[in-house]
């Protein structure tokens, strides 16, 4: 069936129909059903678990439901990946969540893009060399058992980062790109240990992010982080499954927090598509994102039943490509730190349970915080902009159009999503960070004064 086109399907309906002759026949007429403007799609995405939504989509059949017909690649990098959305030669991707949000401000790439899917929560973490974890150890509260008490924060790598720097030596960290959340998970969490992870300075032509700097950070692609720790070219990285546990696995590096806990519940990757794309084929985009909808549900049912099966997709080279013990490791609600020091941790990645694919303006606001504590949004923005920003960006309209098909066609229930209605696309205060600071997404300048380290009100580098 893949590659079946628009009017071969009208065809076979016509036929079907006049071969009856019964006008009561219950199936569809060309005119009763709305056909996607564009059927044949192909669609971007980096090799992580994460991604999962998409494979699950494309292999359980749920695309071809929706009369779709989707090829899925792979990209090299996340900026290849945005610009291959940009220019047409890909229909819509697997995105960082600051993408569409960086893109439609004008850091770095200037184009309007949007997402009306969430793709997943938590599933990144942070990973520091043998060495290094041997040096942050004796700082760290033990349990009765001798293992770390979690969550590990950086205030034990602080003085190893003072010992290299009072060395004269640059003490170096990956993450997967400016505007990723591994980007700002990792900034955040050093910050809140008091390390200092640079500013950026677009308008003076500096978009290293090092500027005032104790760790350096700068961008490896997620495949590659592991033999670039081990080349000890970085100490430490932050990025998603099974990029930390292949690291455990080749026994070159140690997991010392995952985003679940700098984050409890955060939001992670986003399917996005340019506007223009969205407003030339928004039935088609709708339908994708019921596809996606039940794919993310399938991937959580049944207190996370279908895992195993999705350990398997995932782990085909023409996805995620891993071996399946690594990403077994964290996608079926484990986590390994230290070898041998496996804990349960049944969220570490979440895809349709507490409204994950729901696209809330809240999660964008927070995007657009780190941005402007960082420097990549250059000076004060007032909290309607953050606001109007995120209103261009997100689109819940779309979501919950798709969601109610789903409901209406007896494929979801009600209950498995917000009340449209009543929703805001603003979450409650969330208190659920490393610093114990809380989030309210309506006051986002009044959240980034709570900060010591980081840019506020009218800081400009």
């Amino acid at each position: 069936m893949r590659g079946i086109n628009t009017l071969r399907r009208k065809l076979l309906t016509t036929a079907v129909v006049l071969a009856s002759g019964l006008a009561t026949l219950s199936v569809p007429s060309a005119s009763a059903e709305e056909w996607a403007e564009k059927e044949e799609l192909k669609f971007g995405f980096i090799k992580l678990t994460d991604m999962a939504p998409l494979a699950v989509a494309y292999e359980k059949g749920f695309f071809e439901d929706e009369g779709l017909y989707v090829t899925l690649e792979a990209q090299a990098n996340w900026k290849v990946l945005l610009d291959r959305v940009i220019d047409g030669q890909l229909d819509g991707a697997h995105m960082l969540a600051g993408q569409p949000l960086g893109a439609t401000i004008g850091f770095g790439t200037q184009a309007h893009i949007i997402t009306a899917f969430s793709m997943d929560l938590n599933g990144n973490a942070i990973t520091v060399s043998n060495d290094i974890w041997d040096q942050m150890k004796p700082n760290i509260p033990k349990q009765a058992d001798g293992k770390p008490v979690h969550p590990i924060k950086a205030d034990a790598l602080k003085p190893v980062v003072e010992k290299y720097k009072a060395e004269g030596k640059p003490f170096n960290m990956g993450m997967v790109f400016p505007v990723s959340t591994h980007n700002y998970e990792l900034r955040y969490w050093l910050a809140a240990g008091g390390i200092h992870p640079g500013y950026y300075a677009p308008a003076k032509g500096d978009t290293s992010g090092q500027i005032d700097a104790d760790a350096l950070l700068s961008v490896t692609p997620p495949p590659q982080m592991p033999a670039t720790l081990e080349a000890g070219t970085i100490y430490g990285y932050c990025v998603g499954e099974p990029w930390n546990q292949q690291a455990v696995f080749k026994g070159i590096g140690v997991p010392v927090v995952t985003d679940y806990e700098i984050w409890k519940d955060n939001p992670e990757k986003v399917f996005g598509v340019s506007k223009a794309w969205s407003d030339k084929y928004p039935i088609t985009h709708k339908k994708v994102v019921k596809a996606m909808i039940r794919a993310a549900e399938w991937l959580d049912a049944n207190n996370n039943a279908n895992r195993p099966e999705a350990v398997k997709i995932l782990s085909q080279p023409n996805y995620v490509g891993a071996d399946y013990d690594v990403i077994a490791n964290s996608m079926t609600g484990t986590f390994e730190y230290e070898k041998g020091d496996k804990r349960d941790v049944p969220d570490f990645n979440v895809f349709f349970r507490y409204n994950a694919t729901y696209p809330y303006y809240s999660d964008a606001i927070w995007y657009l915080t780190q941005m402007r504590r960082w420097g990549q949004i250059a000076e004060e923005k007032s909290d309607d902009w953050f606001m109007e920003t995120a209103k261009k960006v997100y689109r819940p309209d779309i979501y919950a159009a798709a969601a109610k098909e789903l409901i209406a066609e007896g494929k979801l229930k009600a209950k498995d999503f917000p009340d449209f209605d009543k929703e805001t696309g603003f979450k409650a205060p969330q208190k659920h960070f490393i610093d114990n600071i809380t989030y309210d997404g309506t006051k986002p300048n009044e959240y980034l004064k709570k900060f010591e380290i980081g840019l506020k009100g009218s800081d400009t580098i």
